[in-house]
């Protein structure tokens, strides 16, 4: 099981292009599994974590409805935002600058196979960020993606979840909300969740962040829990 992990940070990059790198590595992995499994080799396959930013961006998950973008194509140039179906799990929702947006292309294999731990492990991994800021998170009955105050009518959404995973190879991943302009979640039904609000660690602690100090708290608890070797 290899569990070295190379780390990536692409910085602000446009989201189509984010995309095409990722189905790169996640195509090349899977077909090394495929001629492991057909050849009866055992070649080592690779494992990211990449971070990123976005330009504004809108992208709807396979199973997502339509109707929970709010904009029409008019609506979507006046706030410069674009929009993507795509072919992860899950609902619709935003990127944009001041969101830690995090894809984990791991070969599971070299981990653990059961997709749930996996999805609840990187929730802990934020969860476990926050408490360094002293804020208490945890996870919503019934719902992917990291709340605070999940038990009362005051539960609101500082990190969005949604992965693909085939043959135990991962992409996409998730989005976490840390300087990010939380006026561009009025224009969607976020995750098709239209009752409970969206929030950021800079509107629960009244400042901003320093973004590579966040991620540098994320990255560390990501790889401990994961038991990462990160490179």
């Amino acid at each position: 099981m290899n569990k070295v992990v190379k780390f990536i940070d692409w910085g602000l990059t446009d989201y189509q292009d984010a995309w095409a790198k990722q189905e790169e590595i996640f195509d090349e992995t899977v077909a090394l599994k495929g001629k492991n499994r057909t050849e009866n080799t055992e070649i080592e396959t690779s494992n990211y974590l990449v971070f990123c930013e976005h330009p504004h961006v809108y992208t709807l998950g396979k199973s997502g409805h339509p109707e929970n973008l709010l904009l029409d194509e008019e609506g979507l140039k006046n706030k410069l935002a674009t929009y993507y179906k795509i072919n992860r799990g899950g609902d619709i929702t935003y990127h944009g600058p001041g969101q830690i947006v995090g894809y984990p292309i791991l070969d599971l294999d070299n981990f653990f196979t059961d997709i749930h731990l996996y999805l609840r492990t990187l929730e802990e991994a934020v969860i476990l960020t926050l408490a360094d800021y002293g804020i208490t998170a945890g996870r919503y009955t019934g719902f992917t993606g990291v709340w605070l105050d999940a038990d009362n009518e005051k539960a609101r959404k500082i990190c969005a979840l949604g992965v693909r995973c085939s043959r135990w190879v991962t992409m996409h991943g998730f989005a976490f909300n840390v300087n990010t302009d939380l006026d561009y979640f009025k224009n969607i039904v976020p995750c098709g969740i239209d009752d409970k609000d969206v929030t950021s660690l800079e509107r629960e602690l009244g400042r901003k962040l320093d973004m590579e100090e966040v991620k540098g708290k994320l990255k560390n608890h990501i790889a401990q829990l994961f038991k990462m070797e990160l490179i």
